[in-house]
Formats: C-alpha cells, sequence, structure tokens
C-alpha cells in the first residue's frame, strides 16, 4: 500500500472486473475494498464478521434469507450504507454499479460458506491489490 491518496474514480476505470473487489487502503486489520458489480453474486454467510457496504454508483440489492428461509432484499442506490450482519446468509446483485466495503483483511468474497455454483463472473478472492 502506498501513502498516497487514492482517487476512488479513478480507481474504478482502471479495472472491468465485476464482483473482483481492489483493495485501495488497508485501516488496523482491515481491508477498504471497491468493486463493480453486475448480475447475481452467490448466496453466503460470513460467521465471523459483519459486512459494510456503500454504494458509489448505480444500485446494489442485498437478498438477506432468515434461519427460516423466509427472504427479504434490501435496496441501496448511490450513497446509501447497509451492514450485513456476521452470521447472515445473503445474495448482492445489481443491474449495474460500483461498491465500497469494509471487511477485515483475508475476508473471502464467497464467505466462510456457500450455495450453489459460485458464476463464472464472481471472483472468489480475499481482494486483488490496485495497480
Amino acid at each position: 500500500m502506498t501513502a498516497k491518496p487514492v482517487n476512488l474514480t479513478e480507481a474504478l476505470a482502471s479495472f472491468d472486473d465485476v464482483y473482483s473487489p481492489r483493495i485501495v487502503a488497508r485501516m488496523n486489520d482491515y481491508d477498504v475494498r471497491i468493486a463493480h458489480t453486475l448480475g447475481e453474486h452467490v448466496w453466503h454467510v460470513h460467521e465471523d464478521t459483519d459486512e459494510f457496504f456503500l454504494v458509489l454508483d448505480g444500485r446494489f440489492d442485498i437478498a438477506l434469507r432468515d434461519a427460516a428461509g423466509v427472504e427479504t432484499t434490501v435496496v441501496l442506490n448511490a450513497g446509501d450504507t447497509f451492514v450485513v450482519p456476521r452470521g447472515a446468509e445473503h445474495k448482492p446483485s445489481s443491474p449495474g454499479g460500483a461498491i465500497l466495503m469494509f471487511e477485515p483483511s483475508g475476508t473471502s468474497t464467497t464467505g466462510d460458506r456457500y450455495s450453489g455454483e459460485i458464476p463464472d463472473h464472481v471472483d472468489s478472492t480475499t481482494g486483488h491489490e490496485l495497480r
């Protein structure tokens, strides 16, 4: 990581992959990540950490599934934030946009467990360094 400021608009313009986050900063034991969003992610769970989302552009939906299997969807637009609580099964989707996330370093984009096949456009990663 560099000690220089990171312009998020320029950082997002430096890559096109969706659901393939780039680490733009580190703070304590957390990564600050940005990602393009388009299409459906995969149902997954982060057992030990909450997941913070800030929508930078477009729309970002988060389907949540409770223990009884009942689904609700949170619709987020540019400027909106939402925290998925640890242990909550969730599935992001988007008609197109960009997000910023705070997650403990080493957190996988597909969680500690997931259900179904990982779509080809979803990068199961702990983040990539911004170039």
